[in-house]
């Protein structure tokens, strides 16, 4: 009896758990067509030659955004609105339009070798990955508040 209960309770257990983690698991394939409209203006402006290969809509703390990934190994993270959120090129450079250009000034007079491969902007900050390994980081309004390598 006791060998029957503690297999019933580990088979709930991980019946509880699964659902968890179904209900956690937001994500959902979309069509390129379902994206924003200013997103696809987005792809289409900066990368006019690669092709959306995958995308999907997430649900993260009640927030809708979009994941994008291009035929070329570009990642792009959107919000809800099609505002791009990250840019991440995958050693290649980020578009040079893309780039705040205090923040491209500021990585090329450090950093004249390297190139900008990824850059992320959120409520607080610009996070910069550079092809030497640096990351930089600026305020909103571009000051340099932090290098990490």
């Amino acid at each position: 009896m006791k060998k029957a209960f503690t297999a019933i309770t580990a088979s709930l257990a991980f019946c509880i758990l699964g659902l968890g983690i179904a209900v956690a698991d937001n994500d959902r394939p979309i069509s390129p067509e379902k994206l924003p409209a200013s997103a696809r203006t987005f792809i289409s402006t900066y990368f006019p030659e690669a092709e959306i290969t995958f995308a999907k809509s997430e649900f993260d703390d009640g927030k809708k955004s979009y994941e994008v990934y291009l035929n070329d190994n570009t990642k792009i993270e959107f919000d809800r609105q099609g505002e791009w959120k990250n840019v991440d090129c995958d050693r290649s450079s980020v578009p040079q339009a893309i780039v705040p250009s205090q923040i491209s000034a500021k990585a090329k007079e450090l950093y004249p070798e390297a190139r900008i491969e990824s850059i992320d902007k959120d409520r607080w900050d610009y996070e910069v990955e550079l092809s030497n390994g640096f990351d930089l980081k600026f305020t909103l309004d571009f000051q340099l508040i932090e290098v990490d390598r």
